[in-house]
């Protein structure tokens, strides 16, 4: 299992919320010198994959053990803001939804406060086949202290 607490790691939870951080490179801009759309994808990637890891989950693992993987079923972004060359972004992640074979997240890009970004996304775990699988019940463990109660 991947250790949460390794010093490589560098997103952390505070409270149910998962951040991590980002900073805006050269290559993830485009013509006008903002952050291309695609790219927020991939940042919010990078946010989601180290929530797992930070929340104890090992994705390389359970994929290496031919268990399946997660996979994005469904995905719903709005974009509010540009992000510009060498802004210092942060991820924010909140599981809102754990099912049996996937999970619904809520993330936003944000640059000091300000929301730039933020998307719906549904994770769904899949077998090596491709089909729809029951995600690990340790997994589910795990998701469930983390899940965000709306108020």
């Amino acid at each position: 299992m991947t250790d949460p607490h390794d010093p490589i790691i560098t997103g952390r939870f505070d409270g149910l919320e998962h951040r991590f951080p980002v900073r805006v490179y050269f290559e993830d801009t485009d013509l006008s010198g903002m952050v291309y759309h695609a790219n927020y994808l991939r940042f919010m990637e990078r946010g989601r994959s180290d929530m797992l890891r930070c929340a104890g989950i090992d994705q390389r693992m359970t994929h290496e053990a031919g268990e399946g993987v997660y996979v994005v079923r469904d995905i719903a972004i709005r974009y509010i803001a540009p992000a510009r060359l060498d802004d210092a972004l942060t991820v924010v992640s909140r599981l809102l939804q754990v099912r049996a074979a996937s999970v619904l997240i809520h993330q936003r890009v944000m640059r000091s406060g300000e929301m730039l970004t933020q998307a719906r996304v549904e994770a769904a775990f899949v077998a090596p086949s491709g089909r729809p699988k029951r995600q690990p019940a340790l997994w589910v463990d795990a998701f469930m202290p983390l899940l965000w109660k709306e108020s």
